[in-house]
């Protein structure tokens, strides 16, 4: 399959164009990037064309990989989807409902394939461990916390603007989601509080009445730094693994996935475009929970 490759930062760098250049069932088509420099070079390194235009790279693909600022994944989606090309897409889908909803909308009117790239959701002991603890139920509480510490030297990601604009919440904050929504079930209300050092804190209720917490940073002290996930229940504490493979080498499995999708027709991918849109309309519902101080019902 001929992916298009949108995006020129590490992450379409390293994690994208490094899985999709070694992937046995998939041709790298081109690229396409704001800075057509940077463009020029990631092409020159996987021997591929530099496109100008996007809808050029659009119509020389038969899906699109996008590593880009999640508002200009979603208008490029929405092109991709429209012309009939599959979607490999980051998370967060969109910044904002509506866009996901464009997302949504495109993608299953064409009748394309979909998957969302939350890296966890990818790792195989993860999944497992994921699957295991929604089977055996009864979970009352789920709680994540993630902080990382992107702003120091040398991160890759400290010169993102679209992450200085919109921290954890939207950057880390669909990490946490993806790991808790698949046990403890569907969002109904969210409470958000911000914190020193780019906190945010969330409270979820769930349907069934069980309730979730989040507390996520993007710059907290590189002495506090952590990343944990627990569930607390009827059958005890549990706690998610830690992943064991890199971020290439869960995106393999992601090209994996999508691959089956298109090969078997099927339209209901664990991860989709639609579970994109679910993670986005909790989002959106924490954005306002902690502008306006007050509990928010999510759509």
């Amino acid at each position: 399959m001929r992916f298009g490759l949108f995006g020129t930062g590490h992450w379409a760098t390293e994690t994208h164009g490094a899985a999709l250049d070694a992937h046995p069932r998939a041709e790298l088509a081109g690229v396409w990037g704001r800075n057509p420099e940077r463009a020029a070079a990631l092409a020159d390194r996987y021997g591929v064309p530099a496109f100008d235009d996007v809808d050029a790279l659009i119509e020389a693909c038969d899906a699109v990989a996008v590593a880009l600022p999640p508002d200009i994944q979603a208008d490029i989606a929405v092109r991709a989807a429209t012309a009939g090309r599959h979607l490999l897409l980051d998370k967060p889908l969109s910044l904002t409902l509506a866009d996901a909803d464009r997302v949504v909308d495109a993608a299953q009117s064409a009748g394309v394939a979909s998957v969302v790239f939350f890296t966890q959701r990818y790792q195989p002991n993860v999944t497992a461990f994921l699957a295991a603890t929604a089977a055996a139920g009864g979970w009352q509480h789920a709680r994540a916390t993630m902080f990382a510490s992107i702003f120091q030297p040398g991160s890759p990601y400290g010169g993102s603007q679209w992450r200085k604009e919109h921290g954890a919440l939207w950057d880390i904050g669909p990490h946490a989601l993806s790991i808790i929504l698949p046990v403890m079930g569907r969002v109904e209300t969210v409470t958000a509080v911000d914190g020193p050092s780019g906190i945010v804190h969330l409270l979820l209720t769930h349907d069934g009445g069980a309730t979730s917490s989040a507390s996520l940073t993007l710059d907290a002290p590189t002495e506090a730094m952590t990343r944990e996930f627990v569930f607390y229940g009827e059958n005890g504490i549990e706690s998610v693994p830690a992943a064991q493979n890199g971020p290439a080498t869960a995106f393999t499995v992601a090209i994996d996935q999508l691959l089956e999708e298109v090969e078997a027709g099927t339209r209901d991918h664990r991860c989709d475009v639609r579970f994109g849109r679910e993670v986005v309309a909790v989002l959106s519902a924490a954005e306002t929970a902690r502008a306006e101080s007050r509990t928010v019902p999510v759509p």
